[in-house]
């Protein structure tokens, strides 16, 4: 026996070896035939001894498990988007803003190239893979940990100095080669190609027989170490030890010490893309510093020390067929440009954002046009010319429609404001639906079991009117609709009720309040605790909240001074809906701190800096990430920016430790 364990012992490590020399070195020491040899003798050794398993078994790699559903998993620390850029002003600007917060110190940059595939982050505990899992919201995706495990350049096992625990992020891309070879063999099946490698790359994770994951050659691509006392100080050196512990990280980096060899870094992978062996769309430029990464910190979307430089977009041109309208949850008209399909991007492009009234007048867009069409850094293409030359005589100037295209009430266009609106809130069956869609949404109540086409299904049998008539839905009022199985009906009415647990702050963005997001519902909830509270506000009392101007301020009174919404505000609370934060939340947080301004600068020994800067928000103080005349305190760890110490103390800004902050809290 022993000597079995030690044979599958040695099989196990030798495989990694050629696996790792194959797909990530692209330097293979032994032939195909030997590969599998090797494999089918491990395989056949581990199937005589079930006991001697391991989930990490290069074995792993050819799949076989199967996924019916994909659980949904938290993101232990959050995925970003990144902001986008398109000229050297852009990225010039962004610097700016940059120096503003570190001070006058130097300042490197980390280019790498933007690849086009599907997000994924790993979790590696004690050098071993333990999870996979999708970007989804940024918030929580779902684990693939199964399918990723098969992809042959993700280590299962890493070598070297690793932290016992940590993420790690990257792109699951499809080559061009692999691609190819795939679509050939559909075409000779006689089966439709795949339209384009990125989306097949995505689909691929989410196929729940993971041996059908194996067949395909995918790759992986990793950008981002993520986690605590990783003993890692910049971007660029995360890089060079993620390749040393085992991963396929792409060797076109580049450090750069000013925007200007940042450009040159652009515009040579600007001409030299199309020579890679995958898609890549732009060029991320990161902070080098991870000292100073931190003291940068996020916005309430992305990391402020990062951005996307995206490459000129690709533009075709295509017959504009007719122009129809969408309205949108808040009665926001939104014309829509129909289009003779064409190829843009690797999709089929037959639809285009034609935005408002005045992009079409400026760009005089008529029907039968021939019309210029981008993708840039958006999803949605967009129209972004005419081609004057090939319009036909005698056509006329289109006129934006003057009623709502669903329920043909009169819109207004409200001075100052790009769209127009349908102002039928209450009786518009798009504004009415697009609100219950908002409401079941991740970032608000998710509700799982219900989606856009379960809403506009249950609108249209008459089950549901607004987003409180969910929590009155039965098994039995469900199970007879179409597509509608009891186990679905019996989902759908758990996920109601588990939505019952969601904290205030989210309950409030779900309610949909226009100009209401999620940092800005967070702001509110934080502050009035409670929607009685914040429904019996004042203008001027809600305009002295952070960062709540008047047109937020005044939107938030005009909802609840509509009956309706009242109305569905008490339904909601007498369902058991949290309608205020709850004690357990309330219970550390208090108005210590508040008015103080704090700025949270260096590495420190008994909490992070996040749990800093959670601490100063839980006691109502507010982070800052700039040091003015306006800071009550820098708290300073370990390797704080000189240049922080000397405004800080020019402009007699006390300087505390974490331990002086601790104390102020205990008062």
């Amino acid at each position: 026996m022993k000597g079995v364990q030690e044979r599958i012992g040695r099989l196990r490590e030798e495989l990694e070896q050629h696996n790792y020399n194959y797909y990530v070195l692209d330097a293979p020491t032994i032939s195909d035939f030997q590969f599998d040899e090797m494999m089918k003798e491990l395989q056949a050794l581990e199937a005589a001894h079930p006991e001697l398993y391991d989930p990490n078994s290069p074995s792993v790699r050819v799949g076989g498990m199967i996924t019916k559903n994909f659980e949904t998993v938290v993101h232990e620390h959050r995925m970003y988007s990144l902001d986008n850029s398109y000229s050297k002003e852009d990225l010039e600007d962004w610097e700016k803003r940059i120096l503003k917060i570190v001070g006058p110190e130097s300042v490197a940059f980390t280019c790498e190239l933007k690849y086009d595939g599907a997000s994924i982050s790993l979790t590696y505990e004690d050098g071993k893979l333990v999870k996979g899992v999708t970007r989804g919201d940024g918030f929580q995706g779902d684990d693939v940990t199964n399918n990723i495990k098969t992809i042959r350049s993700v280590p299962l096992q890493l070598k070297g100095d690793y932290p016992s625990k940590f993420d790690i992020r990257g792109e699951i891309v499809l080559p061009f080669e692999g691609f190819q070879k795939m679509n050939e063999e559909r075409i000779a099946a006689g089966e439709d190609p795949y339209m384009n490698p990125r989306n097949t790359a995505s689909g691929s994770l989410k196929l729940q027989d993971s041996s059908e994951v194996a067949r395909r050659p995918l790759d992986c691509l990793l950008y981002t170490i993520v986690g605590e006392h990783t003993g890692i100080t910049t971007q660029y050196e995360s890089l060079e030890k993620a390749r040393y512990w085992g991963f396929k990280v792409p060797k076109e980096a580049r450090l750069c010490k000013s925007t200007e060899e940042v450009m040159e870094f652009i515009n040579y992978w600007d001409e030299h893309r199309h020579e890679l062996p995958y898609e890549t769309d732009g060029v991320v430029v990161k902070v080098n510093s991870i000292q100073q990464q931190q003291e940068l910190g996020y916005t309430a979307k992305s990391p402020r020390w990062a951005m996307a430089y995206k490459f000129k977009a690709e533009r075709v041109s295509t017959v504009l067929n007719s122009i129809t309208y969408q309205v949108g949850r808040t009665g926001a008209i939104t014309p829509v440009a129909n289009l003779e399909p064409v190829l843009l991007a690797g999709t089929i492009v037959k639809r285009a954002s034609l935005h408002n009234a005045d992009q079409i007048e400026k760009l005089d867009i008529r029907v039968g046009d021939t019309v210029y069409v981008e993708k840039g850094g958006e999803i949605i293409p967009k129209i972004v010319g005419v081609e004057l030359a090939k319009r036909s005589e005698g056509t006329s100037p289109t006129s934006y429609i003057t009623n709502c295209p669903e329920c043909h009430t009169p819109l207004v266009r409200t001075e100052g404001e790009a769209q127009h609106y349908c102002p039928n809130y209450y009786g518009c069956p798009p504004q009415i639906t697009g609100r219950i869609q908002h409401f079941i949404s991740r970032k608000a109540m998710d509700i799982e079991g219900m989606g856009a086409e379960t809403v506009e299904l249950l609108f249209k049998e008459g089950l549901i009117h607004n987003y409180a008539d969910l929590y009155e839905l039965t098994t039995e009022q469900l199970v007879p609709l179409e597509r509608m199985a009891e186990k679905s009906a019996e989902n759908l009415v758990n996920g109601v009720l588990r939505s019952k647990e969601i904290p205030f702050e989210r309950v409030l963005f779900a309610l949909g309040i226009r100009f209401v997001g999620e940092t800005v519902a967070k702001k509110l909830a934080k502050e009035y605790k409670s929607i009685d509270a914040l429904s019996k506000a004042t203008l001027l009392e809600l305009t002295m909240v952070d960062e709540i101007g008047v047109k937020i301020a005044e939107s938030v009174l005009d909802f609840f001074a509509k009956e309706e919404n009242l109305v569905s505000i008490n339904r909601l609370r007498q369902h058991g809906v949290q309608m205020e934060i709850s004690a357990q939340q309330l219970m550390n947080q208090s108005d210590k701190l508040k008015g103080k301004i704090f700025v949270v600068s260096g590495v420190f020994e008994s909490v992070s800096r996040d749990e800093l800067k959670k601490m100063i928000e839980d006691n109502a103080g507010k982070v800052a990430s700039s040091i003015s005349s306006k800071t009550h305190y820098v708290i300073a760890g370990d390797n704080m920016g000189p240049s922080k110490k000397d405004k800080a103390i020019a402009l007699g800004v006390p300087i505390i430790s974490e331990y002086d902050f601790k104390e102020m809290l205990q008062v």
